[in-house]
């Protein structure tokens, strides 16, 4: 099986990009090397404090989060990143050619319960100017050079895009590099497998409601079949799901608090989530438009999500249009 960077080389990716890549892979097998100490290492439990968006920080959020930070800074191929864990933008070499965004830790509610978590991240180009700010970062998806996210589970994986189709990865622990063992991800057109937060049901708009309703009245209902429903309450478990053997993932808007248009952020979850899935064969939406169409107005903005199985989200998106 060929080494992520030999693979990335017969991809013909432009080397500082590689580079950039395996540093993010570099660290995310630190990360996992963390957790596979658990509670022996003192990562577990709360920080202390909360994040811009109100949550609690758990131990192992700030500790990827500064892994991340440090290792990016050191490589001297980024100009800034943008993580969960920040307020604002970091700057980091003024001579870097890349803007990294990254959730460090998604899914962290599950670190106590030893359950799924894992690192999403997304790559652009950066401008060509020494100081940046926000608003260098406000871009659409769809001009994302590289996005990829990695699994923290029995195995630890990597699915990765850099616009050549999505790629799986699996670290192999002992030399801690991440090798291929497919080169072509592709996500079934149909499916009988939808994931959702179905607490949230009461609140969800009437679209939603009406298709999870359908979906949920099986073979006695307008859709004709039985859908098995599944939920990790990790982006990156149920994505990575839908990557290996199709379905549907979302998480709609809501009336819990009508001023946010979702629960996912666009700009470290939905984006590089978003190019992956669409490499793969896939589709992913807001309630609205393609998700790497939409215009940013901050880094920590949300949107609705609807992602997976191409057949299956059109479906979807009937009920809202």
């Amino acid at each position: 099986m060929p080494r992520l960077a030999h693979h990335l080389t017969q991809q013909k990716v432009d080397i500082e990009l590689t580079t950039l890549i395996g540093v993010v892979a570099d660290c995310c097998a630190d990360i996992a090397a963390l957790l596979r100490h658990g509670p022996m290492s003192g990562i577990l439990g709360l920080a202390g404090a909360e994040n811009i968006q109100g949550e609690d920080q758990k131990k192992l959020d700030v500790i990827s989060n500064d892994m991340l930070k440090e290792a990016l800074e050191k490589s001297g191929l980024v100009k800034g990143i943008a993580s969960e864990e920040e307020d604002n933008c970091v700057g980091c070499s003024p001579d870097g050619k890349f803007l990294v965004l990254f959730d460090p830790l998604d899914g962290s509610s599950n670190i106590d319960i030893n359950s799924l978590v894992g690192t999403i991240f997304s790559i652009y180009a950066a401008p060509d100017k020494t100081d940046i700010g926000d608003d260098d970062f406000l871009r659409p998806g769809n001009e994302q050079v590289a996005a990829g996210y990695v699994l923290y589970g029995p195995s630890v994986m990597m699915a990765l895009t850099t616009g050549q189709g999505t790629q799986f990865y699996m670290l192999e622990q002992s030399k801690g590099e991440f090798l291929l063992f497919d080169d072509n991800v592709q996500i079934p057109k149909d499916t009988k497998e939808f994931a959702i937060n179905a607490s949230n049901q009461r609140h969800w708009a009437e679209p939603m409601q009406a298709y999870i309703a359908d979906l949920l009245k099986g073979e006695t209902g307008p859709r004709d079949k039985n859908f098995n429903m599944r939920w990790v309450a990790a982006m990156v478990g149920d994505v990575h799901r839908v990557l290996s053997r199709g379905g549907i993932f979302t998480y709609p808007w809501d009336k819990k608090n009508p001023n946010k248009a979702g629960k996912l952020r666009l700009m470290y979850e939905a984006n590089p989530m978003g190019f992956l899935v669409e490499q793969a064969g896939g589709k992913a939406f807001t309630d609205a438009i393609r998700i790497l169409d939409v215009e940013p107005d901050n880094i920590h903005q949300r949107v609705p999500v609807i992602l997976g199985s191409a057949n299956e989200v059109d479906v979807c998106l009937g009920y809202h249009a």
